[in-house]
């Protein structure tokens, strides 16, 4: 299974602390630094300076990079294999991370298209071929770097070494979801909306979270996260977003805290949580997300290992 297949292994739970306590110190100081200041403001000065394309490259650059850091401090540091970082299949299954990609990449594309079909006064016509080309490559190099930097910090090396630590799989399942949510905490959405925004990020880290536990793995996770940063930076943007692009629509309307925050958490998330549980037949909810963890001397690798 996913975190007790490490149980086998003698990993230092001092391993697990470093990167994790860097990344939180660094949120905490870039929170404190953005107390009082206008974060749309910044990004939308950095445009005027540098440029939209740029400006996404200094945004998400560092986080792509932390990639790197996270796959190299587990692989060399710990000695640990980033196949057990990834999944308890016996390999990584990628059939998986393309499923979940092209579901909610398909279901993504579909709302915005029936809401700029339905609301057209809410949006406008932004595409600029040159522009958008250039930020197609950028973006496709950056974002699943990105959105792989957050899931295996998250979901793969904190899970596992804070169920290594409390031998509890809740715990963190409850930790880790609302560190990811709180790492948004200084996003323009948040000045925008106001603090029920992080309702939608803790609650976006509680499905990536369960969809991790009861799979198994992260595969379901990766491909989902990729298309949900990649497929909206490319199709839509808005002045207020954290990621402003040079997408093909602009999106005009004012955001509400109930489509925008309470919609996906509480009914598009459950949907799509009962759809992945049917094509790879989840059981034992209860034991998975509140369980203590179990080790045997045989732990079943390729458990859950239905195929599409």
């Amino acid at each position: 299974m996913y975190i007790e297949q490490l149980k086998n292994k003698k990993y230092s739970l001092g391993s697990y602390i470093p990167i994790p306590l860097g990344f939180i110190l660094l949120m905490f100081f870039n929170f404190l630094m953005s107390d009082g200041v206008d974060t749309n403001e910044v990004i939308q000065q950095t445009i005027s300076m540098i440029g939209v394309n740029l400006t996404f490259v200094v945004l998400v650059g560092p986080l792509a990079f932390g990639l790197l850091l996270v796959l190299f401090w587990v692989k060399f540091v710990q000695g640990q294999t980033l196949r057990s970082l990834t999944t308890s299949r016996a390999k990584v299954d990628w059939k998986r991370i393309f499923f979940s990609f092209f579901l909610w990449g398909t279901i993504t594309t579909a709302m915005i298209l029936v809401l700029y079909y339905t609301q057209p006064e809410n949006f406008v016509w932004n595409f600029k071929p040159e522009k958008f080309f250039i930020f197609l490559i950028l973006a496709i190099i950056l974002v699943p770097m990105q959105t792989s930097f957050e899931e295996y910090l998250f979901r793969a090396h904190m899970m596992q070494g804070i169920g290594l630590a409390t031998n509890s799989r809740l715990i963190p399942l409850i930790v880790t979801s609302v560190l990811f949510g709180l790492m948004h905490i200084a996003n323009p959405e948040v000045g925008k909306i106001g603090y029920i925004i992080m309702v939608y990020y803790i609650g976006t880290g509680f499905f990536l979270g369960i969809m991790t536990l009861m799979d198994e793995g992260l595969e379901l996770a990766l491909g989902f996260h990729a298309a949900n940063n990649l497929v909206g930076a490319l199709l839509l943007t808005a002045d207020w977003t954290a990621f402003q692009t040079n997408s093909i629509f602009k999106d005009l309307s004012e955001p509400s805290a109930g489509f925008d925050v309470l919609t996906p958490v509480f009914v598009i998330f459950p949907i799509l949580l009962f759809i992945f549980s049917k094509v790879y037949n989840w059981k034992n909810w209860k034991e998975k997300l509140t369980g203590k963890l179990i080790v045997t001397n045989e732990i079943d690798t390729v458990a859950n290992d239905s195929k599409l």
